[in-house]
């Protein structure tokens, strides 16, 4: 399976009671269906996920998968804290028709899951139980736990662990997992102010929240990449930069909810604890999106 491209890290649209969106779930998957964008990542931390049941999880990945009409890529967050709910939801993701599981790596007993050990045993024994192949899911800075690079070199060579999202945003890690990873090992970043960078160092595409809003903004970046237009990927590095250093550093899930809405998606209110930004952050998300509309 090759994972190139950029794949939207979806929001998960609830409606004003906090209750699951159905209709607006399926509006947003056909405009992105319009779109190259690789593939979809479900239930992921911008699907807001660790506020979601398991039940919730499911429903969303169905309607995900029955409004996929173009048969693009379909990615599921399945990492929970113990290997036994992360292998059932993996395997229920499967029997939807998902093609791999991306599992975050377990947190809650950081004392634990940062020893290499635990988190080559977690990863180890959730790929020998998936029905589908596992993407490793690394973003120490929501979780407290960065995989290590030795780890991430050593799982790569289980058949049934096909990659990695890193989110660290470190393009020194990025270059030295594409180095010491088994020669097929594909990684994919989920930062965008440093998808450029990435890109040049060998990661094969983006898992992108920024992809949710400004879907053909972070693909012309991905096409200028591998067309070898090097002054576009620049150029449009650039014009993002702005709009995802807002988003990533200061105004969160329910600031890229806010710009989804300004550019013809379904953004919608966040799930409490989050609240929607008030007019002051509105006023700087509007600002920063301004040149990188449609």
């Amino acid at each position: 399976m090759k994972l190139q491209g950029i794949f939207p890290a979806l929001t998960t649209p609830f409606d004003h009671a906090g209750n699951l969106y159905e209709i607006k779930v399926r509006h947003n998957i056909e405009k992105y269906n319009l779109t190259s964008v690789g593939g979809y990542v479900v239930c992921g931390s911008t699907g807001e996920s660790v506020f979601l049941t398991s039940d919730e999880k499911l429903r969303v990945c169905k309607w995900v998968a029955e409004s996929n009409t173009q048969g693009k890529v379909l990615i599921a967050g399945t990492g929970a804290e113990s290997v036994r709910e992360t292998v059932e939801l993996s395997n229920r993701a499967a029997d939807l028709g998902y093609a791999a599981a991306l599992v975050r790596t377990p947190h809650y007993y950081k004392s634990v899951m940062n020893r290499p050990e635990s988190q080559e045993i977690f990863f180890r024994t959730v790929a020998d139980q998936s029905r589908i192949p596992v993407l490793i899911y690394n973003f120490p800075q929501l979780t407290g736990v960065d995989i290590r690079i030795e780890s991430v070199a050593a799982l790569s060579h289980h058949p049934n662990i096909i990659g990695m999202k890193d989110s660290s945003g470190n393009i020194e890690q990025v270059a030295r997992i594409v180095r010491e990873a088994k020669p097929g090992f594909q990684l994919l970043v989920g930062s965008a102010t440093t998808l450029a960078a990435s890109l040049a160092a060998g990661a094969t595409g983006g898992i992108l929240a920024m992809a949710d809003a400004v879907p053909y903004a972070t693909i012309a970046i991905w096409e200028a990449y591998r067309t070898r237009e090097t002054a576009a990927v620049e150029d449009w590095q650039q014009r993002i930069a702005c709009a995802a250093q807002v988003i990533s550093s200061k105004h969160g899930i329910p600031g890229l909810k806010y710009a989804m809405d300004l550019n013809g998606y379904y953004g919608g209110p966040p799930r409490l604890p989050f609240v929607a930004p008030g007019p002051d952050a509105r006023r700087e998300i509007e600002k920063a999106f301004e040149g990188i509309k449609g």
